[in-house]
């Protein structure tokens, strides 16, 4: 791969210490090991690009606004090595965002003047006018889900169709809905307290079938402290343990299959509670908090009602075919 910045221009660089890299410094601030793999996959993927190894090995402080501009262009022409696809923009905006915070690191570190610091991030994000991935279910797909969770006898069954209703009422990620403790819930209220991406806590709230859903699988659980759901063997028998986020995908996979319901993703169920709420009539600002994003832009991707209104305008345009007779 042809590098942005050839050693002409930066001299031999010896890596700092951890506590003095501009990238071991981002990394550590972010939320989540999960946050920490994927910027850290996006700032090797810069470094390389720089002539460097990986993240830790780059000299981040020498980069200037042409280098940062480079990278960019570069960035919406180079195909991944992991994919084989070139990056969408989404992927080329996450990477710049976390290109920024590790500049922002160098700066904090006191390796970069304000000026060369503030020219260098200064790079436009790449325009996103993609649909977002995945799809809606609709309300029978469900109704069927909970009845397959239902048709199984054992702990199970119950389990299940508590931790479906928290992904569609409560629109939880995968993260989020392992990471729940017993404490996190007050069945009087039916409030449930959530941390999500950058330990920023919301609340979600359990009413009808979601609220017996969930006192059900508590009186099988028992209110001992822990995780909120635990494992369950084949033979029945619950371990006080938290599960892993694979476990929430590998269930709804059973539960799909039983259902007779087509693929889906656990993300699913979160874009279909936002668009069920949109729906509804809910305001977008409050859905756009109860959904924890930070800003309305991104709740307003999943908003399916501009679809639903050109869907009506097409029928309003008329093709004089009769077809064959």
């Amino acid at each position: 791969m042809d590098t942005i910045i050839s050693s002409q221009q930066i001299e031999v660089y010896r890596p700092r210490p951890l506590d003095q890299n501009p990238a071991a410094v981002y990394l550590a601030g972010l939320g989540s090991d999960k946050s920490r793999a994927t910027m850290r996959e996006a700032l090797d993927d810069i470094a390389r690009l720089l002539g460097s190894l990986d993240c830790f090995t780059c000299n981040w402080s020498d980069l200037r606004f042409q280098h940062t501009a480079a990278i960019r262009a570069r960035l919406q022409e180079t195909t991944s090595s992991r994919t084989g696809e070139p990056y969408s923009p989404a992927t080329v905006n996450k990477m710049l965002c976390a290109l920024r915070g590790t500049l922002k690191s160098a700066r904090q570190l006191q390796q970069m003047s304000a000026e060369d610091y503030y020219n260098a991030r200064d790079i436009k994000g790449i325009k996103n006018e993609t649909l977002p991935a995945g799809r809606e279910l609709q309300p029978g797909e469900i109704a069927a889900l909970m009845q397959a969770c239902e048709n199984e006898p054992g702990p199970g069954g119950v389990r299940d169709a508590a931790m479906i209703s928290l992904l569609y009422v409560g629109g939880l990620r995968r993260e989020e809905i392992v990471n729940l403790n017993i404490e996190s819930y007050d069945p009087a209220t039916g409030k449930m307290v959530v941390k999500g991406k950058r330990r920023k806590e919301r609340t979600a709230y359990l009413v009808n079938g979601a609220a017996w859903a969930m006192a059900d699988w508590l009186e099988i659980r028992g209110g001992g402290p822990g995780a909120l759901f635990w494992p369950i063997n084949k033979a029945g028998v619950l371990t006080n343990r938290r599960l892993v986020t694979q476990t929430v995908y590998d269930m709804l996979q059973k539960r799909r299959a039983q259902a007779g319901v087509k693929d889906f993703s656990p993300h699913d169920l979160r874009r279909t509670f936002v668009s069920d709420l949109l729906d509804a009539g809910a305001d977008i600002s409050t859905v756009a908090k109860m959904a924890g994003h930070a800003s309305v832009t991104t709740t307003a991707r999943y908003d399916r009602r501009p679809e639903a209104a050109k869907q009506k305008a097409a029928g309003l345009l008329h093709i004089p075919y009769r077809g064959r007779r």
